[in-house]
C-alpha cells in the first residue's frame, strides 16, 4: 500500500503490537507493527482453499507469530478464514478448555458459516470454530446479508445453530425458517442495528468472559468505510459500544475487510466470487481512496481494541 505518510512507532509492550499479516499489501503502516510477509501464498488461500494447503499455511502463519502480540490486522475479507487458526492458537497458548471455554464475538454481515465442501473458505469458517470443544459460543452481529434469509436457508450449517453454539445477530432479514428447522433459539432479530448493538453489549456485559474478537469491516456502512464485499448497516459509534462492553474480557482480536485488487488465476475462485457479488478488480484511482479511508480506520479500532483489552495504545495513535 503506497501513498501514506508513515506514523511515528511509539513504545509497546509485546501484547499490544499489531501483527499484519501482509497476504495481500492492502494494510497500511500501524504503529510499532510487526508485518509478516505472506505474499506468496495470496493466490493459494485468498477466498478459500483445501484442508491440506490451509495446514500448511496455518504451520508457517503459527511459527512466525511471536508469543504475544495485540490485534492482528489480516487484509482483504478474502481472508477472514484466517481468523480460525488464530483462535485455535489463542486456545492452545491460554489453555482454554471445555471447563474454562472461550467466547467468540464477531462482527460481520454475513454469518461465515456457509457450506463449502472443498476444504474451508472466508465464508465457512465460523462453523469449525463453534463446534470446537472449548469455544462457549460464537456470537456474528450485524448481519444484514440475505445469507441467513429464506432463499439461503439450506446454505447454512444448522449443526452450531441447533446445538445452542452458534447465534446470528440480524437486522432487516426474514429469518422465520429457522423456527422450522429446530434452530428459533439461535436467531436474533432486531429493527435497527443501534437496537442490535445495545441488546449485545448489555449481554455481554451482563455475561463477562474470556473473548475473542473478530471484525469484519463489510459489517459497516459504505458512508464509515470502503469494502469490496457488500456491506451492512453498522456504524462506528455502534461498533464501539459493543468494544467496550468487552472491556477487560478481550484475550485475543482479529481485523479484515482491508481492500485489494486482484484477479484469481483459479477458475472455481474467479466462479465463486463472482457469484458472491464481490468485486476484487478496483481501479487504481479507486482503491487508492478507499485505502486510505481503510487506513484512518484501522488505527481507530486498533486503539478502540487495544484499550478494551487493557492494553491501551498511546494517545497518539489514535
Amino acid at each position: 500500500m503506497t501513498g501514506q505518510t508513515a506514523m511515528p512507532d511509539v513504545e509497546f509492550l509485546p501484547s499490544q503490537r499489531p501483527v499484519v499479516l501482509d497476504v495481500d499489501g492492502s494494510v497500511g503502516h500501524l504503529p510499532a507493527e510487526l508485518r509478516l510477509p505472506l505474499g506468496p501464498w495470496q493466490e493459494g488461500v485468498r477466498f478459500g482453499c483445501g484442508l491440506a494447503r490451509f495446514a500448511q499455511f496455518g504451520a508457517e502463519l503459527n511459527a512466525a507469530l511471536p508469543r504475544h502480540h495485540g490485534t492482528v490486522f489480516m487484509g482483504s475479507g478474502d481472508f477472514h478464514h484466517f481468523s480460525w487458526p488464530l483462535i485455535e492458537r489463542c486456545i492452545a497458548q491460554q489453555g482454554f478448555a471445555p471447563e474454562r471455554p472461550l467466547r467468540v464475538v464477531v462482527l460481520d454481515n454475513h454469518p461465515d458459516n456457509m457450506r463449502f465442501p472443498w476444504g474451508v473458505h472466508c465464508g465457512s469458517w465460523v462453523r469449525r470454530v463453534a463446534l470446537h470443544p472449548a469455544v462457549s459460543q460464537v456470537h456474528v452481529a450485524g448481519i444484514t446479508s440475505g445469507d441467513i434469509g429464506r432463499k439461503h436457508a439450506w446454505e447454512n450449517y444448522l449443526a452450531p445453530l441447533r446445538a445452542g453454539k452458534l447465534t446470528y445477530w440480524s437486522c432487516g432479514v426474514d429469518t422465520g425458517w429457522a423456527r422450522r428447522v429446530g434452530a428459533g433459539k439461535a436467531f436474533r432479530s432486531f429493527a435497527s442495528v443501534a437496537e442490535l448493538a445495545q441488546a449485545l453489549a448489555r449481554h455481554l456485559n451482563a455475561w463477562p468472559q474470556d473473548t475473542y474478537l473478530s471484525i469484519d469491516k463489510d459489517v459497516f456502512a459504505p458512508e464509515v468505510v470502503r469494502t469490496n464485499w457488500d456491506q451492512g448497516r453498522m456504524l462506528e459509534s455502534e461498533a464501539r459500544r459493543i468494544i467496550e462492553a468487552l472491556r477487560g474480557q478481550i484475550v485475543g482480536s482479529d481485523v479484515t475487510g482491508d481492500v485489494s485488487s486482484w484477479r484469481y488465476t483459479t477458475w472455481w475462485k474467479r466462479l465463486l466470487s463472482a457469484g458472491d457479488g464481490q468485486d476484487t478488480e478496483i481501479d487504481p484511482g479507486t482503491l487508492a481512496a478507499w485505502q486510505a479511508g481503510q487506513h484512518a480506520f484501522n488505527q481507530r479500532l486498533f486503539a478502540q481494541i487495544a484499550e478494551a483489552a487493557g492494553t491501551a495504545a498511546d494517545n497518539d495513535t489514535a
